[in-house]
């Protein structure tokens, strides 16, 4: 099922832009970072961002599907950003 009021489809649309451009500067962050820290941090804010991206375009498109692969993104993410800081901090991630 479409939105039915197009001002909110228009604001959907555009907060998905917005969305876009922060993930193209979130790459641009982890491509570029002075340090690994940052690089990490960049990663885990470009998650956050696709996934707001998703489920933006989950709600202009009417899919309920947007939602399942945002939380799978959300779950996947945790778990790649807690893995990458416990390699950061000892060096390994299994003990």
């Amino acid at each position: 099922m479409l939105i039915q009021y197009p001002i909110i489809h228009i604001a959907v649309w555009i907060a998905a832009l917005l969305f876009s451009v922060a993930v193209c500067l979130n790459i641009f962050r982890v491509l570029v970072g002075p340090s690994l820290p940052d690089r990490i941090s960049a990663l885990d804010t470009l998650s956050v961002n696709a996934i707001g991206l998703i489920l933006l375009i989950g709600i202009g498109t009417g899919s309920r599907y947007g939602f399942e692969a945002g939380l799978l993104i959300a779950l996947f993410s945790f778990l790649t950003t807690a893995a990458l800081c416990k390699y950061l901090l000892r060096g390994m991630i299994i003990e």
